[in-house]
Order: structure tokens, then sequence, then C-alpha cells
């Protein structure tokens, strides 16, 4: 009895033995759950060279950061562009998106190498709404410029009201330059329903950009109560991740530690 319990013993240290072994040879299954990417999809009237503080921000904690390029044609476009992206993904990721970035993630966040998603003054559908309605839930600001769509079909943000619309926060010279970089953003996306909603599965955290003259913070926080989305209140315009990239990089970073739990 005495040999047969030694010999169990011996047993039982080489499968614990063999099993650490596995472990370090396969270090992407002993931790499966680390989120350690990140995919930044932009908004409509903007282009991926706005992340370039946020990006920098994350890469210095470690991060593999991808940042989105959207042809802003559709919603289905953009979707498809972004869990494109996904794809070539080793691992698990956090997919944030600022604005109409919003909705993009929240219809293509339903991939299954998204681990949770971060809403950076984003708008939030549900299935079957649009983006466009939630736009109108809510007075525009005296500083909206976003303009009627021309005879193709594409919305732009006035010139004249890009920088107190859009970008308050940063110098004129960067406002001057993120307009005349701005994306041919087609009006039919505002009108298309999504047809399903990634938050209702998946953790969600989101950026209220109090300051926000182009959606509102009134909106903002209406569609995060209704999503039970974790919210951070951040003092910065429409684009509080260019103006303040730490304070938003450190939302990001949040999210991906608590999900990587």
């Amino acid at each position: 009895m005495k040999k047969q319990t030694i010999s169990n013993r011996i047993k039982s240290a080489a499968i614990a033995v063999a099993i650490g072994a596995s472990a370090i040879a396969n270090p992407a299954e002993a931790s499966a759950q680390q989120v350690k990417n990140v995919v930044l999809v932009h908004g409509a009237f903007a282009d991926g060279s706005g992340y370039r503080g946020l990006y920098e921000q994350l890469v210095k904690k470690g991060y593999n950061v991808v940042v989105m390029q959207n042809p802003l044609s559709s919603l289905e476009d953009d979707v498809k562009a972004t869990q494109s992206a996904l794809d070539k993904l080793d691992g698990p990721a956090i997919l944030a998106g600022h604005s109409w970035g919003g909705a993009v993630i929240t219809e293509a966040g339903n991939h299954p190498k998204v681990a949770g998603l971060v809403y950076i003054a984003a708008l939030q559908p549900d299935k079957g709404e649009t983006a466009g309605q939630w736009l109108q839930t809510a007075p525009p600001a005296p500083e909206n410029g976003v303009l009627a769509p021309d005879d193709k079909g594409i919305v732009y943000y006035s010139k004249e009201k890009f920088h107190a619309g859009f970008c308050a926060d940063l110098r004129k010279a960067a406002a001057d330059f993120m307009y005349a970089s701005q994306g041919a953003f087609y009006a039919k996306g505002f009108a298309t329903k999504l047809t399903e909603a990634a938050w209702r599965t998946k953790p969600s955290y989101a950026v209220v950009a109090t300051e926000d003259k182009s959606i509102v913070p009134e909106i903002q926080r209406a569609m995060y109560k209704r999503s039970n989305t974790k919210v951070t209140e951040i003092k910065g315009s429409h684009v509080v991740f260019i103006s303040q990239p730490a304070k938003v990089a450190a939302v990001i970073d949040a999210a991906a530690k608590a999900i990587s739990k």
C-alpha cells in the first residue's frame, strides 16, 4: 500500500512538471486572455493620423497597436476593413472607436478576437438602430459644423466651424491640418441600421468628452447609461484623444487589464 502511494505521488509530480513545461512551451495558451492588442477606429471628418499621440502612449505601455484607415464609404465597408485587421492579430484585442467609429466597433466588435470595446466620444447604437437617429436626440451645439450631403452623398465638416466645433482645444494650425485631411464620409452610413450590437455581450468602456460640440455630452451619457457602459469623463473637445492622449490611453489600458484578469 505504501509503495502504491509513493508511486502515485511520483506520477502526480511528473504530470505537474509536464503541465508546467507545456505552459512554458506555449505561453500564448497559458495567458490566452491577456489582451495586448489595440485596434483604433477613427470617425467621420477625420483619418487615422489623429491617433498618433494615443498610439505612442499605448506603445509605451507595451501594446501592439493597429490604426485603421476606414474607407468611410459605408458602415458595411468600415466594418469589413476593421474585421480584416482583426483577422491578422495573434490574440485578443481591445477595439476602440471615436465618433462614427463607435457605430463601426459596435458591429465589428462581434469578431471573436475582440475582448472588449472602448468608445471615445463615440456613437453607440443598438441592433436595429442607426447612428444618425442618436444625433437627433438632443439639439446640436451652435458650433457644430456638419454640412448637408453634397451631390455625391458625401458629408463634410464646415471649414468655418471646424476648429470651434470639432477640436477647440487644439492649436489652430492643428485644426487646419485636420480639416484639410478629413475623410470623405458617405451620409448613407448614418442611416444604416446595425445588425448586431457587440456591447450587449462584451465588456464596454467609454470616454465622455465634456466639452464636445459635435456629439454633445448629453447624447454620450444617454447612450452609455442605456448600455451600462463603464464611463470616464474627461474635459476635452470632440477629439479628446488628441488633446488628452495619456488620459484616454489610461482608459484603454485599464479596460485591457480588467479583461485580462
